[in-house]
Protein backbone atom coordinates (compact mmCIF):
# COMPACT_ATOMS: atom_id res chain seq x y z
CA UNK A 1 0.00 0.00 0.00
CA UNK A 2 1.24 3.49 -0.88
CA UNK A 3 1.72 5.23 2.48
CA UNK A 4 1.01 8.70 1.10
CA UNK A 5 -2.22 7.41 -0.39
CA UNK A 6 -3.18 5.82 2.92
CA UNK A 7 -2.51 9.10 4.72
CA UNK A 8 -4.60 10.97 2.16
CA UNK A 9 -7.53 8.60 2.70
CA UNK A 10 -7.36 9.24 6.44
CA UNK A 11 -7.06 13.00 5.99
CA UNK A 12 -9.98 13.21 3.56
CA UNK A 13 -12.19 11.68 6.24
CA UNK A 14 -11.20 14.44 8.64
CA UNK A 15 -11.09 17.39 6.23
CA UNK A 16 -14.02 16.41 4.03
CA UNK A 17 -16.24 14.25 6.23
CA UNK A 18 -15.66 15.85 9.64
CA UNK A 19 -14.48 12.63 11.28
CA UNK A 20 -12.11 12.94 14.21
CA UNK A 21 -8.47 12.25 13.43
CA UNK A 22 -8.37 9.55 16.11
CA UNK A 23 -11.34 7.71 14.60
CA UNK A 24 -9.98 8.05 11.05
CA UNK A 25 -6.58 6.72 12.10
CA UNK A 26 -8.17 3.82 13.99
CA UNK A 27 -10.12 2.78 10.91
CA UNK A 28 -7.18 2.80 8.49
CA UNK A 29 -3.86 2.26 10.28
CA UNK A 30 -4.55 -1.40 11.19
CA UNK A 31 -4.39 -2.13 7.44
CA UNK A 32 -0.67 -1.33 7.62
CA UNK A 33 1.09 -4.33 9.15
CA UNK A 34 4.54 -2.79 9.54
CA UNK A 35 5.05 -0.66 12.67
CA UNK A 36 7.32 1.82 10.88
CA UNK A 37 4.77 2.24 8.08
CA UNK A 38 2.02 2.98 10.61
CA UNK A 39 4.25 5.46 12.40
CA UNK A 40 5.14 7.23 9.13
CA UNK A 41 1.52 7.50 7.98
CA UNK A 42 0.41 8.72 11.40
CA UNK A 43 3.17 11.34 11.49
CA UNK A 44 2.07 12.67 8.09
CA UNK A 45 -1.58 12.83 9.17
CA UNK A 46 -0.83 14.67 12.40
CA UNK A 47 1.55 16.99 10.57
CA UNK A 48 -0.93 17.93 7.85
CA UNK A 49 -3.73 18.57 10.34
CA UNK A 50 -1.39 20.47 12.69
CA UNK A 51 -0.26 22.78 9.85
CA UNK A 52 -3.49 22.67 7.87
CA UNK A 53 -4.22 26.39 7.54
CA UNK A 54 -0.68 27.23 6.44
CA UNK A 55 -0.65 24.37 3.93
CA UNK A 56 -4.14 25.15 2.65
CA UNK A 57 -3.07 28.71 1.90
CA UNK A 58 -0.09 27.44 -0.10
CA UNK A 59 -2.31 25.07 -2.02
CA UNK A 60 -4.79 27.82 -2.79
CA UNK A 61 -2.03 29.83 -4.46
CA UNK A 62 -0.76 26.78 -6.36
CA UNK A 63 -4.08 25.71 -7.86
CA UNK A 64 -5.59 27.59 -10.78
CA UNK A 65 -9.04 26.61 -9.55
CA UNK A 66 -10.34 24.81 -6.49
CA UNK A 67 -10.84 21.07 -6.66
CA UNK A 68 -14.38 19.68 -6.64
CA UNK A 69 -15.76 18.29 -3.40
CA UNK A 70 -15.71 14.74 -4.80
CA UNK A 71 -11.95 15.08 -5.22
CA UNK A 72 -11.25 15.72 -1.57
CA UNK A 73 -8.86 12.76 -1.60
CA UNK A 74 -6.71 14.53 -4.22
CA UNK A 75 -6.70 17.72 -2.16
CA UNK A 76 -5.60 15.66 0.84
CA UNK A 77 -2.87 14.04 -1.26
CA UNK A 78 -1.59 17.46 -2.37
CA UNK A 79 -1.48 18.57 1.26
CA UNK A 80 0.48 15.40 2.07
CA UNK A 81 2.99 16.29 -0.64
CA UNK A 82 3.33 19.89 0.50
CA UNK A 83 3.76 18.83 4.12
CA UNK A 84 6.62 16.51 3.20
CA UNK A 85 8.35 19.22 1.17
CA UNK A 86 7.92 21.96 3.76
CA UNK A 87 8.23 20.18 7.11
CA UNK A 88 9.71 16.70 6.74
CA UNK A 89 13.22 15.56 6.04
CA UNK A 90 12.14 13.57 3.01
CA UNK A 91 14.20 14.04 -0.14
CA UNK A 92 12.17 16.23 -2.52
CA UNK A 93 12.36 13.83 -5.47
CA UNK A 94 11.14 10.97 -3.25
CA UNK A 95 8.32 13.05 -1.79
CA UNK A 96 7.12 14.09 -5.25
CA UNK A 97 7.44 10.69 -6.92
CA UNK A 98 5.79 8.73 -4.09
CA UNK A 99 2.95 11.25 -3.80
CA UNK A 100 2.36 11.16 -7.56
CA UNK A 101 2.38 7.35 -7.41
CA UNK A 102 -0.63 7.49 -5.06
CA UNK A 103 -2.86 8.88 -7.87
CA UNK A 104 -3.39 5.53 -9.63
CA UNK A 105 -7.04 5.39 -8.61
CA UNK A 106 -7.60 8.73 -10.42
CA UNK A 107 -5.16 8.81 -13.38
CA UNK A 108 -6.31 12.28 -14.47
CA UNK A 109 -4.80 13.75 -11.30
CA UNK A 110 -1.26 12.47 -11.90
CA UNK A 111 -0.18 15.47 -13.97
CA UNK A 112 -1.88 17.92 -11.58
CA UNK A 113 -0.18 16.52 -8.47
CA UNK A 114 3.21 16.44 -10.20
CA UNK A 115 2.86 20.00 -11.51
CA UNK A 116 1.67 21.47 -8.19
CA UNK A 117 4.46 19.93 -6.14
CA UNK A 118 7.17 20.86 -8.66
CA UNK A 119 5.86 24.41 -8.84
CA UNK A 120 6.07 24.61 -5.06
CA UNK A 121 9.74 23.58 -5.22
CA UNK A 122 10.42 26.32 -7.77
CA UNK A 123 8.40 29.11 -6.13
CA UNK A 124 8.47 28.30 -2.40
CA UNK A 125 9.87 31.68 -1.33
CA UNK A 126 7.31 33.66 -3.34
CA UNK A 127 4.50 31.48 -2.03
CA UNK A 128 5.68 31.91 1.56
CA UNK A 129 5.65 35.69 1.14
CA UNK A 130 2.10 35.56 -0.25
CA UNK A 131 0.83 33.47 2.65
CA UNK A 132 2.60 35.70 5.20
CA UNK A 133 -0.01 38.38 4.46
CA UNK A 134 -2.85 36.00 5.33
CA UNK A 135 -3.43 36.08 9.11
CA UNK A 136 -5.16 32.72 9.15
CA UNK A 137 -2.20 31.12 7.36
CA UNK A 138 0.44 33.02 9.33
CA UNK A 139 -1.03 32.00 12.70
CA UNK A 140 -2.22 28.62 11.39
CA UNK A 141 -5.66 28.70 13.04
CA UNK A 142 -9.14 29.55 11.76
CA UNK A 143 -9.78 33.29 11.92
CA UNK A 144 -12.64 33.02 14.40
CA UNK A 145 -10.50 31.02 16.81
CA UNK A 146 -7.61 33.48 16.51
CA UNK A 147 -10.06 36.25 17.43
CA UNK A 148 -11.47 34.29 20.38
CA UNK A 149 -8.05 33.58 21.87
CA UNK A 150 -6.79 37.11 21.18
CA UNK A 151 -9.86 38.56 22.90
CA UNK A 152 -9.36 36.31 25.93
CA UNK A 153 -5.57 36.68 26.14
CA UNK A 154 -4.45 39.77 24.19
CA UNK A 155 -0.89 39.67 25.54
CA UNK A 156 -0.36 35.90 25.33
CA UNK A 157 -2.37 34.84 22.28
CA UNK A 158 0.59 34.50 19.90
CA UNK A 159 2.42 32.34 22.41
CA UNK A 160 -0.68 30.17 22.85
CA UNK A 161 -1.18 29.75 19.10
CA UNK A 162 2.49 28.86 18.62
CA UNK A 163 2.31 26.32 21.46
CA UNK A 164 -0.75 24.74 19.84
CA UNK A 165 1.34 23.89 16.78
CA UNK A 166 4.07 22.03 18.69
CA UNK A 167 3.90 18.31 19.45
CA UNK A 168 3.18 17.84 23.17
CA UNK A 169 5.64 16.20 25.55
CA UNK A 170 4.86 12.72 26.85
CA UNK A 171 4.10 12.95 30.56
CA UNK A 172 3.81 10.02 32.93
CA UNK A 173 1.83 9.60 36.15
CA UNK A 174 3.68 7.28 38.49
CA UNK A 175 1.43 4.99 40.54
CA UNK A 176 2.68 5.75 44.03
CA UNK A 177 0.78 2.75 45.40
CA UNK A 178 3.23 0.50 43.54
CA UNK A 179 6.48 2.48 43.47
CA UNK A 180 7.97 5.86 44.32
CA UNK A 181 8.61 8.37 41.58
CA UNK A 182 12.35 8.15 42.26
CA UNK A 183 12.31 4.35 41.95
CA UNK A 184 10.41 4.50 38.68
CA UNK A 185 12.80 7.13 37.32
CA UNK A 186 15.66 4.76 38.11
CA UNK A 187 13.86 2.00 36.22
CA UNK A 188 13.59 4.26 33.19
CA UNK A 189 17.25 5.26 33.40
CA UNK A 190 18.34 1.63 33.68
CA UNK A 191 16.62 0.97 30.36
CA UNK A 192 18.23 3.98 28.71
CA UNK A 193 15.16 6.22 28.92
CA UNK A 194 15.59 9.77 30.18
CA UNK A 195 12.90 11.73 32.00
CA UNK A 196 12.57 14.88 34.08
CA UNK A 197 10.90 15.26 37.47
CA UNK A 198 8.08 17.84 37.64
CA UNK A 199 8.52 19.86 40.82
CA UNK A 200 4.92 21.07 41.14
CA UNK A 201 3.30 17.64 40.69
CA UNK A 202 4.47 14.77 42.96
CA UNK A 203 3.41 12.00 40.57
CA UNK A 204 4.69 13.44 37.28
CA UNK A 205 7.64 12.72 35.02
CA UNK A 206 8.18 14.09 31.51
CA UNK A 207 10.02 11.84 29.06
CA UNK A 208 12.79 13.37 26.98
CA UNK A 209 11.47 11.38 24.01
CA UNK A 210 7.98 9.99 23.40
CA UNK A 211 7.65 6.24 22.98
CA UNK A 212 5.09 3.47 22.69
CA UNK A 213 3.52 2.64 26.06
CA UNK A 214 4.55 -0.99 25.65
CA UNK A 215 8.16 0.15 26.02
CA UNK A 216 7.52 1.66 29.45
CA UNK A 217 8.76 -0.61 32.25
CA UNK A 218 5.90 -1.97 34.31
CA UNK A 219 3.17 -0.36 32.21
CA UNK A 220 1.16 -3.56 31.83
CA UNK A 221 1.40 -4.13 35.60
CA UNK A 222 0.08 -0.66 36.39
CA UNK A 223 3.26 0.98 37.66
CA UNK A 224 2.72 4.03 35.46
CA UNK A 225 0.18 5.74 33.20
CA UNK A 226 0.38 8.36 30.48
CA UNK A 227 -1.31 11.62 31.53
CA UNK A 228 -0.53 15.28 30.98
CA UNK A 229 0.79 17.06 34.05
CA UNK A 230 -2.10 19.56 34.09
CA UNK A 231 -4.62 16.72 34.26
CA UNK A 232 -2.63 15.03 37.04
CA UNK A 233 -3.20 18.05 39.29
CA UNK A 234 -6.90 17.19 39.64
CA UNK A 235 -6.49 14.41 42.22
CA UNK A 236 -4.49 16.60 44.59
CA UNK A 237 -6.92 19.50 44.22
CA UNK A 238 -9.93 17.28 44.90
CA UNK A 239 -8.11 16.01 48.01
CA UNK A 240 -10.50 13.13 48.69
CA UNK A 241 -10.19 11.74 52.21
CA UNK A 242 -10.51 8.22 53.59
CA UNK A 243 -14.18 7.31 53.91
CA UNK A 244 -15.34 9.84 51.31
CA UNK A 245 -17.97 9.07 48.70
CA UNK A 246 -16.61 10.44 45.40
CA UNK A 247 -18.41 11.17 42.14
CA UNK A 248 -16.37 11.58 38.93
CA UNK A 249 -18.51 13.20 36.24
CA UNK A 250 -17.60 12.93 32.53
CA UNK A 251 -15.00 10.42 33.67
CA UNK A 252 -13.86 8.75 30.43
CA UNK A 253 -11.20 7.71 29.60
CA UNK A 254 -10.49 7.41 33.32
CA UNK A 255 -7.11 8.98 33.94
CA UNK A 256 -8.37 11.24 36.71
CA UNK A 257 -10.53 8.45 38.15
CA UNK A 258 -7.45 6.27 38.51
CA UNK A 259 -5.36 9.10 39.93
CA UNK A 260 -7.95 9.73 42.67
CA UNK A 261 -7.91 6.05 43.64
CA UNK A 262 -4.12 5.86 43.54
CA UNK A 263 -3.87 8.86 45.84
CA UNK A 264 -6.53 7.75 48.32
CA UNK A 265 -7.11 3.99 48.59
CA UNK A 266 -9.41 4.41 51.61
CA UNK A 267 -12.46 5.87 49.84
CA UNK A 268 -15.86 4.57 50.82
CA UNK A 269 -16.85 4.56 47.14
CA UNK A 270 -16.12 6.12 43.76
CA UNK A 271 -18.74 6.35 41.03
CA UNK A 272 -17.46 7.21 37.53
CA UNK A 273 -20.18 8.51 35.21
CA UNK A 274 -19.96 9.17 31.48
CA UNK A 275 -22.66 9.53 28.85
CA UNK A 276 -20.73 7.43 26.32
CA UNK A 277 -20.84 3.72 27.17
CA UNK A 278 -18.07 2.96 24.65
CA UNK A 279 -15.70 5.46 26.22
CA UNK A 280 -16.71 4.29 29.68
CA UNK A 281 -15.29 0.87 28.84
CA UNK A 282 -11.88 2.56 28.63
CA UNK A 283 -12.31 3.60 32.28
CA UNK A 284 -12.89 -0.03 33.22
CA UNK A 285 -9.92 -1.17 31.14
CA UNK A 286 -7.59 1.41 32.69
CA UNK A 287 -8.69 0.55 36.22
CA UNK A 288 -8.18 -3.16 35.55
CA UNK A 289 -4.61 -2.58 34.37
CA UNK A 290 -3.91 -0.49 37.47
CA UNK A 291 -5.53 -3.06 39.80
CA UNK A 292 -8.07 -0.49 40.99
CA UNK A 293 -11.83 -0.59 41.33
CA UNK A 294 -14.65 1.89 40.89
CA UNK A 295 -18.31 1.64 40.01
CA UNK A 296 -19.00 2.87 36.48
CA UNK A 297 -22.28 4.12 35.06
CA UNK A 298 -23.27 5.21 31.55
CA UNK A 299 -25.66 8.08 32.21
CA UNK A 300 -26.44 11.72 31.41
CA UNK A 301 -24.80 13.92 34.04
CA UNK A 302 -27.25 16.70 33.27
CA UNK A 303 -30.17 14.56 34.50
CA UNK A 304 -29.08 12.88 37.75
CA UNK A 305 -32.70 12.34 38.75
CA UNK A 306 -32.60 9.41 36.32
CA UNK A 307 -29.74 7.62 38.09
CA UNK A 308 -28.54 9.18 41.36
CA UNK A 309 -31.35 7.70 43.50
CA UNK A 310 -30.91 10.34 46.19
CA UNK A 311 -27.20 9.69 46.76
CA UNK A 312 -25.04 12.52 48.05
CA UNK A 313 -21.26 12.73 47.60
CA UNK A 314 -18.50 14.28 49.71
CA UNK A 315 -16.28 15.07 46.72
CA UNK A 316 -17.30 15.65 43.12
CA UNK A 317 -14.95 16.06 40.17
CA UNK A 318 -16.68 17.63 37.19
CA UNK A 319 -14.40 17.42 34.16
CA UNK A 320 -16.86 19.46 32.14
CA UNK A 321 -17.46 19.03 28.40
CA UNK A 322 -15.68 21.93 26.74
CA UNK A 323 -14.18 23.29 23.52
CA UNK A 324 -10.90 21.48 24.13
CA UNK A 325 -8.88 24.54 23.10
CA UNK A 326 -6.28 23.75 25.75
CA UNK A 327 -5.40 20.41 24.13
CA UNK A 328 -5.14 21.39 20.47
CA UNK A 329 -1.51 20.31 20.39
CA UNK A 330 -2.71 16.76 21.24
CA UNK A 331 -5.82 16.93 19.06
CA UNK A 332 -5.01 19.33 16.20
CA UNK A 333 -8.22 18.36 14.38
CA UNK A 334 -10.06 20.54 16.92
CA UNK A 335 -8.98 23.50 14.76
CA UNK A 336 -10.88 22.04 11.81
CA UNK A 337 -13.85 20.39 13.49
CA UNK A 338 -14.87 22.86 16.21
CA UNK A 339 -17.24 25.68 15.19
CA UNK A 340 -17.65 29.12 16.75
CA UNK A 341 -21.32 28.37 17.37
CA UNK A 342 -20.31 25.43 19.58
CA UNK A 343 -19.12 27.72 22.37
CA UNK A 344 -22.53 29.01 23.44
CA UNK A 345 -23.98 25.49 23.40
CA UNK A 346 -21.09 24.18 25.49
CA UNK A 347 -21.47 27.00 28.02
CA UNK A 348 -25.15 26.15 28.43
CA UNK A 349 -24.38 22.45 28.86
CA UNK A 350 -21.64 23.19 31.40
CA UNK A 351 -24.01 25.35 33.43
CA UNK A 352 -26.69 22.65 33.33
CA UNK A 353 -24.33 19.88 34.47
CA UNK A 354 -22.71 22.09 37.12
CA UNK A 355 -26.11 22.89 38.61
CA UNK A 356 -27.15 19.24 38.53
CA UNK A 357 -23.92 18.12 40.21
CA UNK A 358 -24.29 20.74 42.92
CA UNK A 359 -27.54 19.10 44.00
CA UNK A 360 -25.60 15.84 44.50
CA UNK A 361 -22.95 17.41 46.75
CA UNK A 362 -23.33 16.80 50.46
CA UNK A 363 -23.31 19.83 52.80
CA UNK A 364 -19.68 20.61 53.65
CA UNK A 365 -18.55 18.82 50.48
CA UNK A 366 -16.18 20.01 47.74
CA UNK A 367 -16.74 20.20 43.99
CA UNK A 368 -13.77 20.59 41.64
CA UNK A 369 -14.68 22.10 38.27
CA UNK A 370 -12.19 21.40 35.51
CA UNK A 371 -11.93 22.00 31.77
CA UNK A 372 -9.23 21.59 29.15
CA UNK A 373 -10.15 24.99 27.74
CA UNK A 374 -8.47 28.38 27.85
CA UNK A 375 -11.62 30.42 27.13
CA UNK A 376 -12.82 32.57 30.00
CA UNK A 377 -16.43 32.01 28.89
CA UNK A 378 -16.11 28.33 29.80
CA UNK A 379 -14.03 28.89 32.90
CA UNK A 380 -13.90 31.88 35.22
CA UNK A 381 -17.05 33.45 33.75
CA UNK A 382 -18.90 30.16 34.12
CA UNK A 383 -17.92 29.98 37.79
CA UNK A 384 -18.82 33.63 38.41
CA UNK A 385 -22.31 33.01 37.03
CA UNK A 386 -22.67 29.85 39.13
CA UNK A 387 -21.68 31.63 42.35
CA UNK A 388 -24.24 34.35 41.61
CA UNK A 389 -26.94 31.69 41.32
CA UNK A 390 -26.04 29.66 44.43
CA UNK A 391 -25.97 31.34 47.82
CA UNK A 392 -24.79 28.10 49.45
CA UNK A 393 -21.61 28.00 47.35
CA UNK A 394 -18.30 29.58 48.20
CA UNK A 395 -15.09 29.50 46.28
CA UNK A 396 -12.12 27.73 47.85
CA UNK A 397 -8.91 29.49 46.83
CA UNK A 398 -6.34 27.38 45.00
CA UNK A 399 -2.87 28.37 46.17
CA UNK A 400 -0.25 27.01 43.80
CA UNK A 401 2.95 27.82 41.95
CA UNK A 402 1.53 26.74 38.58
CA UNK A 403 -0.84 28.59 36.27
CA UNK A 404 -2.21 31.99 37.13
CA UNK A 405 -4.90 33.08 39.61
CA UNK A 406 -8.04 34.47 37.98
CA UNK A 407 -11.00 36.31 39.51
CA UNK A 408 -12.34 32.78 39.99
CA UNK A 409 -10.23 29.65 39.80
CA UNK A 410 -6.79 29.12 38.32
CA UNK A 411 -5.86 29.01 34.63
CA UNK A 412 -3.02 27.16 32.91
CA UNK A 413 -2.30 28.42 29.41
CA UNK A 414 -1.12 26.00 26.75
CA UNK A 415 2.61 25.36 27.03
CA UNK A 416 2.93 26.90 30.50
CA UNK A 417 5.61 24.77 32.19
CA UNK A 418 5.09 22.29 29.33
CA UNK A 419 1.47 21.59 30.38
CA UNK A 420 -1.74 21.49 28.40
CA UNK A 421 -4.14 24.39 28.72
CA UNK A 422 -6.34 23.66 31.73
CA UNK A 423 -8.64 25.39 34.21
CA UNK A 424 -9.60 24.49 37.77
CA UNK A 425 -12.01 26.05 40.25
CA UNK A 426 -12.79 24.63 43.68
CA UNK A 427 -16.21 25.14 45.29
CA UNK A 428 -17.36 24.36 48.83
CA UNK A 429 -20.96 23.79 49.90
CA UNK A 430 -22.29 25.38 53.07
CA UNK A 431 -23.15 23.05 55.94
Amino acid sequence: MNLRGCAAQILSRVIGDGQSLTAALDSQLPKLKDHQDRAFAQAICYGVIRHYFALDCLLGHLLDKALKAKDGDIKALLLVGLYQLQYMRVKPHAAVSETVAATKHKPWSKGLVNAVLRRYLRDSETLAAQCATDRQAELNHPRWLIEQIETNWPEQYRHILAANDLPPPMALRVNLRQNSREDYLRMLNQQGMAAQVVAHCPTALILDEAMNVDQLPGFAEGRVSVQDVAAQLAAGLLDAQAGDRVLDICAAPGGKTAAILERQPGLQSLLAVDIDAGRLQRVTDNLHRLQLHAETLAADAANPQDWAAGQLFDRILLDAPCSGFGVIRRHPDIKLLRRESDIAALRALQAQILGACWDLLAPGGTLLYATCSILKQENEQQIAAFLNRHADARELVISADWGQPRPHGRQILTGDRRMDGFYYAKLGKAV
